[in-house]
């Protein structure tokens, strides 16, 4: 059969990653764009996988449709290659956290036991799945650290004396489920086989003598993957203050960009503010300019100014606020005489108090009418000063 194109894979993986509803994968969608990248740069080095999409039983019960790459790791022990078949499950949270592999024999292969990253059930744990860091764990390096230790010490082996009875279908490993697989190039595949001659597994705790330097050369290798592994913790740890750091930062710059932007804003409305008030500064100085050009010619022909026409009101609202003006201010010298007589005992009391009272009438009723012809004069000023804008803004 011919090999599927990879633009079928990412037709495939675009199409299921971006269904949407109950159909929907249950993956995040900030992230589907990094779980299409880390699937495609997969099947690009190891095209022995394929992406596929399939359902996933819980422990509890849950089913769900997930994304899993099914294939095999091609791997090299003792000079000779050899495919170990897996599948390699991308759980609800991935890529925060880490995908799930299982070793899936064949009829004829049985899981090695004991093995050191591989349990009896197919579950495989290997130091870079302990050390899951997001976002710079992917899929391609996983794939070449199981090649890696996979190399060093087989997690299958062929069955050493086949019974002459057909050997049913191993079962999928305890809270997986397997069926329904649906993939971009077809329902039918060749799952590639170990090649024809498996490694024999030694009987249990035996060890040749001339072994020996292959065990020390492995517990050295242990000892080293030991020291990496802390390395990595301790790693990790610094990294994770170093975000914490940063994200602390990001939240103050955020903070700092809120202020700022209220300071813009009121900025911008005291700009606006201060516009309308220079407005109103040059039309108020376009008509103290026109008075001024109207009346420069009078100041020549003053003579003797008498000090009662020396300000001619502009309208009956003008000279009635004089008037009123006039009148109050008088009244108020009135009633500051006669405090002045009643002090020097010029007056008895009793007539004080009458006068008073009668001047303070009349003073009060010049006051009020002072007040309506200010408001009066107020509205015209404004009505005034409507008509000269729309006058500047034709």
């Amino acid at each position: 059969m011919e090999p599927p194109n990879p633009q079928q894979f990412q037709q495939f993986l675009s199409s299921v990653l971006s269904q949407r509803g109950p159909s929907a994968l249950p993956y995040a969608e900030d992230v589907k764009w990094l779980i299409r990248q880390h699937l495609l740069s997969l099947i690009d080095i190891y095209p022995s996988l394929q992406p596929k999409t399939a359902s996933f039983t819980h422990n509890d019960g849950r089913t769900v449709n997930l994304l899993q790459a099914v294939g095999t790791v091609p791997m090299v022990y003792l000079d000779r290659p050899y495919n170990i078949p897996v599948i390699i499950w991308l759980m609800e949270s991935y890529p925060r956290h880490l995908p799930l592999v299982f070793v899936n024999p064949t009829r004829d292969m049985v899981i090695k036991k004991p093995h050191p990253f591989v349990n009896p059930s197919g579950v495989v744990s290997i130091p870079y799945l302990q050390n899951w860091i997001y976002p710079s764990s992917n899929l391609v390096e996983l794939v070449r650290n199981l090649s890696h230790f996979f190399g060093r010490d087989p997690p299958l082996y062929a069955k050493p004396n086949p019974s002459p009875r057909p050997t049913p279908t191993p079962h999928p490993p305890p809270s997986t489920s397997f069926p329904n697989h649906s993939s971009p190039v077809g329902s039918s595949g060749i799952r590639p086989a170990i090649p024809p001659r498996p490694v024999q597994q030694p009987p249990y705790g035996a060890v040749k003598q001339d072994d020996w330097e292959d065990v020390f050369r492995r517990n050295a290798t242990d000892k080293l993957l030991v020291d990496l592994h802390n390395d990595i913790v301790g790693l990790r740890n610094a990294q994770e203050k170093d975000m914490d750091g940063l994200f602390n930062a990001q939240g103050v710059l955020k903070q700092r960009e809120e202020q700022l932007k209220q300071g813009l804003k009121e900025m911008q409305d005291e700009k606006e503010g201060l516009e309308q008030q220079l407005q109103m500064v040059l039309m108020n100085s376009d008509v103290l300019e026109g008075w001024l050009r109207e009346n420069e010619g009078k100041v020549t022909n003053l003579g003797n100014v008498d000090v009662d026409t020396a300000f001619e009101p502009c309208d009956s609202l003008s000279k009635q606020m004089l008037d009123c003006t006039a009148s109050d201010l008088a009244l108020e010298d009135v009633i500051y005489s006669l405090d002045k007589v009643i002090q020097g005992g010029a007056i008895p009391f009793d007539q004080y108090l009458r006068n008073i009272r009668l001047l303070s009438r009349e003073q009060f009723f010049h006051r009020a009418t002072a007040s309506k012809v200010r408001a009066a004069q107020m509205q015209a000023q404004v009505a005034n000063m409507a008509a000269r804008t729309s006058q500047y803004a034709l």
